[in-house]
């Protein structure tokens, strides 16, 4: 720890701001998600459809995220997905169902790099510190994820407060400042590297062999099915406590402790898993508690919520901060962990993508979220089982080609 030194510390306070900004535009929606719906005539299967479109995008757009590094280098590509997230946010803030939608589009698009490109960064320039910057990572993302979950229902008073109209779609577009902000400082923190880290990811060779590797599949499918049940929770939390009873301010202050407890498991979970040989008893074991405390937050009386929250919160940033780990554990060095994240990255939230969707089709089809409980522990038993073969100690041995 101590040969981090204050430039290392500076470093991993620079990836935590990139961190901080790859959820926002997703966590946002779901506290406003009633009054947009409202305002532009939206079912819950339409409405399903722009909380997966952008999850999906994550899938879509993914695989650039290689190509992107060897053309601009890690931290060059890293700067231009955060600056796309910026722009789709801002546009946003027109109010209609082409903007909304295809703001979101283009944010999510850019998450997907920053998504794919960040475990590479760790590997790379922590490889003495891994479960420290893992953690840090992780807990950075939750962060982002709960603020935003928290103060857009907020955000969106002050804005009606303020005569700025559509309320909801100035409070979705007010996440575009911090991204902004994100790559100002990167840029400047970043500058001496760009163009020589440019160089050097050109010359790497690509890696082949992944999509026939049996452990490969094994990390992507537990990323994805965790990311699954990460945004049923996102997208559909709030609309599920809101009909229970709860008002919009309450819903996403509920919302915000699910996600801001995922920082209680953020950073011990790499710790913690770094010292075992296998991770596979930790996987089973997040999976359990984040699916039991969504059974019970949707069947147990509502003043249970606050502490169902704060467990499914816990049980989800295990399993979040588990998949990251096993990413970087798993590759046996970064511009490995670069290829293998970009095909857990891009499969697995394109598996993800139907979580989301499934459950507003069925909410639409029997006019309750009693499926919404099936769906979430299916997909928690089979990444459970995808994250105990994952777990085993073993590395991706893919080839290199020139």
């Amino acid at each position: 720890m101590s040969r981090l030194g204050k430039g290392g510390f500076a470093a991993l306070g620079v990836v935590s701001l990139v961190a901080f900004n790859l959820r926002p535009s997703l966590a946002s929606v779901g506290p406003v998600l009633n009054e947009a719906m409202a305002a532009l005539h939206l079912s819950a299967g339409a409405a399903s459809m722009l909380t997966t479109a952008p999850v999906l995008c994550l899938g879509i757009f993914g695989p650039l995220a290689p190509l992107l590094a060897r053309r601009f280098g890690i931290e060059g590509a890293i700067l231009l997905a955060l600056a796309t997230v910026a722009f789709g946010i801002g546009v946003r803030a027109g109010g209609t169902s082409v903007l909304l939608v295809g703001g979101s589009l283009v944010a999510g698009a850019g998450v997907a790099v920053g998504n794919v490109l960040s475990p590479s960064l760790l590997k790379r320039d922590f490889p003495r510190h891994l479960p420290l910057a893992t953690g840090l990572y992780t807990m950075a993302v939750c962060i982002g994820a709960a603020v935003a979950a928290g103060f857009t229902a907020p955000a969106r008073l002050l804005a009606h407060q303020l005569g700025l109209a559509p309320d909801w779609a100035f409070a979705l577009a007010v996440w575009a400042l911090p991204a902004a902000l994100a790559v100002g400082v990167g840029g400047l923190a970043w500058r001496r590297h760009l163009h020589a880290g440019a160089g050097i990811a050109a010359r790497m060779p690509p890696v082949r062999g992944l999509w026939r590797n049996a452990l490969a599949w094994q990390v992507t499918l537990y990323m994805g099915l965790q990311s699954a049940m990460g945004y049923i929770v996102f997208a559909w939390l709030p609309p599920i406590l809101r009909s229970r009873g709860d008002d919009a301010v309450t819903a996403g202050a509920a919302t915000s402790l699910c996600i801001l407890a995922q920082v209680l498991a953020a950073l011990p979970v790499p710790l913690l898993a770094s010292r075992w040989r296998h991770q596979s008893v930790a996987a089973l074991a997040v999976m359990l508690l984040a699916g039991g405390s969504f059974f019970a937050l949707v069947h147990l009386p509502l003043s249970w919520q606050w502490l169902l929250s704060t467990t499914l919160g816990t049980g989800m940033g295990g399993a979040f901060a588990l998949a990251i780990m096993l990413i970087v554990l798993r590759a046996p060095d970064g511009h490995t962990a670069a290829a293998l994240s970009s095909m857990a990255q891009s499969v697995g939230y394109s598996l993800a993508a139907a979580g989301p969707l499934l459950v507003g089709m069925l909410h639409d089809a029997t006019g309750d979220w009693s499926g919404a409980v099936g769906i979430y522990l299916g997909i928690g038993s089979l990444g459970a089982l995808c994250g105990a073969l994952a777990g085993r100690d073993r590395l991706v041995r893919p080839r290199m080609h020139s």
